[in-house]
């Protein structure tokens, strides 16, 4: 799957079969239902998941708990736009499957 499929999939009701949970995460908040991708991205304890779980706290506004999310991951704190986060890691995502 590439971006754009990945974003016209977000017209229908499910996301697409074969997500990671860390890509079904980014789905839901691409449709925007925090709570789905908030849970979606706990399943794994894995640094996609802990990336994409700390951009959802970032989006929340709860910065203290994205920074936590962000140093488990490994990974610095965005300075990307919200939307500009989340296009890079569906991107990033995409790329490594």
């Amino acid at each position: 799957m590439d971006f754009d499929s990945f974003q016209r999939s977000l017209n229908d009701t499910v996301p697409p079969a074969g997500l990671t949970p860390a890509l079904a995460a980014l789905w839901w908040d691409g449709k925007g239902d925090w709570q789905r991708a908030h849970e979606r991205a706990q399943e794994r304890d894995d640094g996609p998941g802990m990336h994409v779980h700390a951009y959802l706290h970032r989006k929340e506004g709860d910065l203290p708990n994205a920074g936590y999310w962000y140093r488990r991951a490994g990974v610095s704190l965005s300075r990307l736009t919200l939307e500009g986060e989340w296009e890079q890691l569906v991107r990033g995502l995409l790329a490594r499957e």
